[in-house]
């Protein structure tokens, strides 16, 4: 028996097929407001950062203007979608907006399973610093469905926990790091993805161990992000790209990079302050190098008079034992005028302390150190526990020590001076005596996430 629809089912019909219809225009036009925010660069220069919060904001009028004309059509069938559509719509700007979180709390009420809803609602609340609640929300989304966003949230807001001791900060540092590299594998196309993945990699240099293969994870992290255009111009990469570069010790790169953040978010104070700060460091340290730490000549005389080979300590016999304990490396003493750039095998030198560096971050501990020549160098040391630093007077001996000769201009300002890297001041030997396990710790810094 065939059965024809009467003239109401048809309307009925009609309007259901409207309304669909009428739904992916609307998140049609979310997603194109996105992806203006998200790639604003793609076709224009970056002296427009300064009106790119303006130019969204017309998009985002227009946005809601459309939204608005179609809320009566759409909302009878589609509450809860139409709510997070007008709620993401609502976040798309850096700062907190209570009318976002509103329509996105309700939109999650009406469909606890409406993933994407969860994840925009708790972006909103830790733009409000409310962390716990923005926690709450992706761990309600992964609940209803892995996914990428959650992961990469959740590894940050994990870093943010208040810890008791070590061992808590190590399992957070840990826990953070897995929910980035998941975040990455479920997509290893998504830029931001890898942003998050190489923050986690940084928190763990200080949070854990400041390993240079932690910041070569780092670096690599960050230049596959580069590789998506919409993180490209993200300034949380370049901030943090240029805080892994400063660690490495590739001081003109980083300030380039800290330059390249402060141009695509011009308000953005960190970037510009962390650029005062290293130039303000290199200055001192090539003026201290160049004028051996401005010590008085009568008093520097005396200095590079009392080095004794006496002062080498066990490294005084030749050889010295790896901290693994499994290697033994012959060593040979050499004045500073001697050393050649990057790592000088079975090479050992000693010094006095002419003078401490002072670094905003406390980290690396920075000291210029005199050879029996009178010839200066910087030395930065890595791990260093609060309070174990060397003084002024001190001798110190440095095992294969590697090299770097910076020497660049950045500005009207050029920086030059030969530096020791010492990853660990268990190798160093002061006034005759091998540094112990008292002496090394780790130190935590922030990780910036501006919400652009």
């Amino acid at each position: 028996m065939c059965t024809s629809l009467d003239e109401n089912d048809m309307a009925s019909l009609r309007i259901h097929v409207n309304v669909d219809d009428t739904l992916k225009m609307l998140n049609d036009k979310v997603e194109a407001l996105y992806r203006f925010r998200d790639h604003y660069f793609e076709n224009r220069s970056i002296d427009e950062a300064k009106h790119k919060n303006q130019a969204v904001q017309k998009v985002l009028d227009d946005t809601l203007a459309l939204l608005n004309e179609h809320q009566d059509l759409v909302v009878k069938a589609h509450r809860a979608t139409f709510y997070y559509l007008k709620g993401k719509a609502l976040n798309v700007l850096p700062h907190y907006s209570k009318e976002a979180e509103d329509f996105l709390s309700k939109a999650v009420k009406l469909d606890p399973k409406l993933v994407e809803a969860w994840n925009e609602l708790g972006e909103c609340y830790w733009k409000n610093d409310n962390i716990k609640e923005a926690e709450n929300c992706f761990n309600g989304a992964l609940n209803n469905g892995k996914n990428k966003v959650s992961l990469r949230n959740l590894s940050m807001t994990s870093r943010q926990k208040s810890v008791a001791n070590a061992e808590e900060k190590r399992k957070i540092v840990e826990y953070g790091l897995s929910l980035a590299k998941e975040a990455v594998q479920l997509d290893p196309n998504d830029g931001l993805s890898w942003i998050i993945l190489g923050n986690a990699h940084l928190s763990s240099f200080f949070g854990l161990s400041q390993s240079p293969k932690t910041l070569k994870l780092c670096l690599n992290a960050y230049i596959h992000a580069e590789k998506d255009i919409a993180a490209k111009s993200n300034p949380d990469l370049h901030y943090n790209k240029a805080i892994t570069l400063k660690y490495q010790e590739e001081f003109e790169m980083a300030l380039n990079s800290f330059n390249i953040a402060s141009s695509y978010e011009p308000g953005w104070d960190p970037p510009k302050v962390q650029t005062t700060q290293l130039e303000k460091y290199l200055e001192q340290v090539t003026d201290f190098v160049n004028n051996s730490g401005r010590m008085k000549a009568k008093r520097l005389q005396q200095i590079t008079q009392s080095i004794d080979a006496k002062q080498l300590g066990p490294y005084g016999g030749g050889s010295y034992t790896s901290l693994s304990g499994r290697t033994t490396v012959k060593l040979e003493h050499i004045e500073f005028e001697d050393l050649q750039e990057g790592l000088n095998e079975e090479k050992v030198i000693l010094g006095k302390v002419v003078c401490s560096v002072y670094n905003e971050d406390g980290v690396p501990f920075t000291f210029c150190l005199v050879s029996k020549l009178g010839t200066c160098l910087a030395v930065t040391v890595f791990n260093l526990a609060e309070s174990r630093g060397v003084i002024i007077g001190d001798s110190v001996a440095i095992p294969e020590p590697y090299v770097t000769d910076v020497d660049f201009k950045y500005g009207n300002k050029r920086f030059k001076f030969r530096l020791i890297r010492v990853e660990t001041p268990r190798v160093m030997v002061v006034n005759g005596k091998k540094l112990g396990k008292d002496t090394q710790a780790c130190v935590q810094m922030s990780i910036f996430k501006k919400f652009t």
